[in-house]
């Protein structure tokens, strides 16, 4: 029997679960599988008849699957949820949980390059089977396209000149490990924020490899079309690259702009707010460090107009 993988605690684990406002009998769709932490908690509040789904690409955490007749793990990226939930002949939902970004455990991996703490082989892929990785990204990618990741996805001031330092270094030598990349950062990095500015230029690179904003784009639109009348939507997200579009298409369905309005003035939209956003307590951000930046939004499915 394959061993389990070690990962930390879920984050907001009650308060996201309590969110779906779980139905015994519903079917729900956990798309961040992870260390099963947030699927356990959904599965013990289902009765015989309920059932749920999870997503999750990365083999370390298909070690996790648990032994349920009510719980089936699809080994894929989540940004075709509604496409393999309709190969099970699953076509609506009564709720949809996602806690996005990178899982501890896939930062605590030394070789698979996500962090700025251990020297590796630049990886950052999620799915292991994927071709493009970061140092495809490092070296293959013009200097326009890497001075548009570090601004977009890192939101870096130093995006053009980080960029120019990479095609020059790269035509020395093959960028191949988190030193190299540090290295060539290390002049444009003040000592006093080098943690921040580290983790902004891997996070952009880490979501260029991922294609992590088309998945989370394609995934809200699909929970749109899958989701029942009265269905939940539960989304943790760490960063305002990922929040902002949760929050916008869960306002109005959309990612930029409003809703077009009738000649009453009134718009449809999808989706109802519930409640306020939330955010860890001081006490869950002192057991668990990952927790510091999570906010939780919850909306429900609504008919339209």
């Amino acid at each position: 029997m394959t061993q389990p993988i070690s990962y930390h605690n879920p984050v907001l684990l009650k308060e996201t679960v309590d969110g779906l406002n779980i139905n015994p009998s519903g079917v729900y769709v956990d798309v961040t599988f992870g260390g099963g932490g947030h699927s356990r908690e959904i599965l013990a509040r289902l009765g015989p008849e309920g059932k749920l789904y999870a997503f999750d690409q990365d083999i370390d955490a298909l070690k996790n699957t648990i032994e349920d007749d009510r719980f089936m793990l699809i080994p894929q990226n989540f940004g075709y949820m509604k496409r393999f939930l309709r190969l099970y002949g699953i076509k609506k939902v009564n709720g949809i949980l996602a806690d996005l970004g990178v899982s501890s455990h896939q930062f605590d991996e030394a070789a698979r390059g996500f962090s700025t703490r251990f020297d590796a082989r630049l990886d950052m892929r999620m799915n292991q089977d994927q071709v493009l990785d970061a140092v495809i990204v490092l070296n293959q990618y013009s200097e326009e396209d890497l001075i548009r990741i570090f601004k977009s996805y890192g939101e870096l001031r130093i995006a053009l000149k980080l960029a120019q330092r990479i095609t020059a270094a790269r035509q020395e030598s093959e960028i191949t490990t988190v030193a190299d990349l540090k290295e060539i950062c290390a002049p444009l990095v003040p000592e006093r924020i080098e943690h921040k500015l580290l983790a902004q230029v891997f996070q952009a690179i880490r979501i260029e490899v991922n294609k992590e904003m088309e998945v989370l784009y394609d995934f809200l639109r699909q929970s749109e079309d899958i989701l029942k009348v009265g269905g939940r939507l539960s989304v943790i997200s760490y960063h305002s690259l990922e929040d902002r579009p949760v929050k916008r298409f869960m306002r109005n369905g959309l990612f930029e702009g409003e809703p077009e309005k009738d000649v009453f003035g009134r718009s449809s939209v999808p989706f109802k707010k519930i409640g306020k956003m939330i955010i860890p307590s001081r006490e869950e951000i002192k057991e668990n460090n990952r927790a510091r930046s999570a906010k939780l939004r919850i909306a429900e499915k609504i008919e339209r107009e």
